[in-house]
């Protein structure tokens, strides 16, 4: 990713304290530089690499920063950055998988102010709302809410109701999404290019803040969701003109262990068909917790090809952060 002194939004893109309904200052402020490193024999590194930057969101008292979670996975040091220029290490509290969110506990004093939150009842298509990354004004945005809707992950990742705003920009990874009245709604995640009929629809997609709200105290006490893992295949997958398609295999994953081969195109789950990305993750976690055998048919060349796939915690694969 670009450093923060190499781009900035034009002034006219950019909110402005006469034109907010909120304290526009406070509101840059909770929002605080993040970097990672992550060591060279990290699960995630060969995928996410090994320095991750982007930014987090100072939700509570003490400090605690809500961030995107791949951003802080396998992370062996965090630094937290203020708009003021303080620089403090951070601890990664936790990453919840099903979510994808993340806690960052600073290990130092931020002189930050918390953001207010709210549930997405504030938060309708078409709403005029407010993207904030690290760096002060020059990196916020005026933006719109152009969609909610499901979002399938091509990792075995799914919400329900994800947030999607325009203009896109490539550098939201853990940026504030806020409603109109300067609550934070979303945590950044990704740039989407998607296919619309003849149209190429561009944007950002934004995983709901409200979903850390139910598990922020296991979070916090655990370092995890107090739930059941869910079962993890180890494939990379997208919806093509064939049907639900292997496009990629964690190396000694459990899927490659099974025998499942790029291409194939998937059919069914425990002999029921499934259509689209969303039916198929769905079908697959109803089948139980981690470490259950998972029946899938695929279409392989000019037949069908039965396969279990012994599923695992994915967590168990991952490194742990220790508090240094």
């Amino acid at each position: 990713m670009a450093e923060l002194s190499q781009w900035a939004f034009p002034p006219e893109m950019q909110p402005s304290n006469d034109e907010v309904e909120f304290d526009l200052t406070r509101a840059l402020n909770a929002v605080v530089a993040l970097r990672t490193e992550i060591p060279d024999d990290a699960f995630t590194a060969s995928l996410l690499g090994t320095e991750r930057t982007g930014s987090g969101v100072v939700i509570g008292n003490d400090g605690t920063v809500l961030t995107i979670g791949y951003l802080i996975t396998e992370a062996q040091s965090i630094w937290l950055t203020t708009n003021a220029g303080q620089v403090v290490p951070g601890h990664a509290l936790a990453y919840d998988q099903v979510t994808g969110l993340g806690l960052v506990m600073p290990l130092g004093k931020l002189d930050v102010p918390a953001i207010t939150r709210v549930d997405l009842d504030s938060a309708e298509v078409d709403d005029d709302v407010y993207v904030i990354s690290s760096g002060g004004r020059s990196h916020a945005l005026r933006a719109r809410l152009f969609a909610r809707r499901e979002f399938a992950g091509y990792w075995e990742y799914l919400l329900d109701d994800a947030l999607f705003t325009a203009p896109p920009h490539p550098e939201w990874s853990g940026a504030a999404l806020l409603d109109g009245n300067g609550r934070l709604i979303g945590i950044g995640s990704l740039f989407v290019q998607e296919a619309d009929g003849d149209d190429t629809v561009k944007g950002n997609m934004f995983v709901p803040s409200e979903l850390i709200d139910p598990i922020e105290n296991d979070m916090r006490r655990l370092g995890h969701a107090d739930r059941p893992p869910r079962p993890w295949l180890g494939i990379y997958t997208a919806e093509t003109k064939d049907g639900i398609t292997i496009q990629g295999l964690a190396h000694q994953g459990p899927a490659e262990r099974a025998g499942v081969h790029l291409g194939d195109i998937v059919r069914d789950v425990a002999g029921s068909a499934v259509s689209g990305l969303g039916d198929f993750y769905r079908s697959l976690w109803l089948q139980g917790p981690a470490g259950t055998d998972i029946a899938i048919t695929v279409a392989r060349g000019n037949g069908l090809k039965e396969l279990t796939v012994q599923s695992v915690d994915r967590s168990t694969l991952l490194k742990k952060p220790s508090l240094q």
